[in-house]
């Protein structure tokens, strides 16, 4: 039984197909299944692996590299706050605090801790889904997820390609 649904699986294999050396291949698979699930499943990196001609390890090598990949369920918006030096100083840890809470029973929203978005001029920052945010206060970081969940801003997919 394939992970990928029958119109990913032929779209897997025409990914596949453009590179001279499959393994390649890896990181695109990766956001389709991802795109596909909202999370990348031991089993979407074992299909992964039987696509590329590699191990599952490998693939789950270079997925764990990348922090866009999430290794477990999330909501439809992922918000990513950043809390480094920059923003550490310009309220970033209190709009992680105040969006932790506020979003704490909601399964459509996942928010998370993040280093660095390198934005450090417009600080403090978040992504939704990899659409940046800055000069943000407790409220305005809320009022933008809202304005996502709700349908006023139009979200990316959680591994940030743009919807149709």
């Amino acid at each position: 039984m394939s992970f990928f649904n029958d119109a990913n699986l032929k779209r897997a294999q025409e990914i596949v197909a453009r590179y001279p050396h499959p393994k390649s291949a890896i990181l695109p698979l990766a956001h389709l299944a991802q795109d596909q699930t909202g999370w990348l499943p031991d089993e979407a990196m074992g299909e992964i692996a039987e696509l590329t001609g590699t191990t599952a390890a490998d693939v789950l090598g270079t997925c764990s590299f990348y922090t866009l990949f999430k290794r477990r369920p999330c909501g439809k918006l992922v918000v990513s706050v950043c809390t480094n030096v920059t923003c550490l100083v310009t309220g970033g840890p209190e709009i992680l605090e105040h969006l932790e809470a506020r979003y704490a029973t909601d399964d459509d929203v996942t928010v998370e801790e993040v280093e660095c978005l390198a934005a450090c001029g417009g600080a403090p920052a978040m992504q939704v889904n990899y659409e940046f945010h800055e000069h943000l206060s407790e409220s305005s970081a809320e009022e933008i997820v809202d304005e996502y969940k709700t349908g006023a801003r139009k979200a990316r997919t959680i591994s940030g390609a743009p919807v149709g």
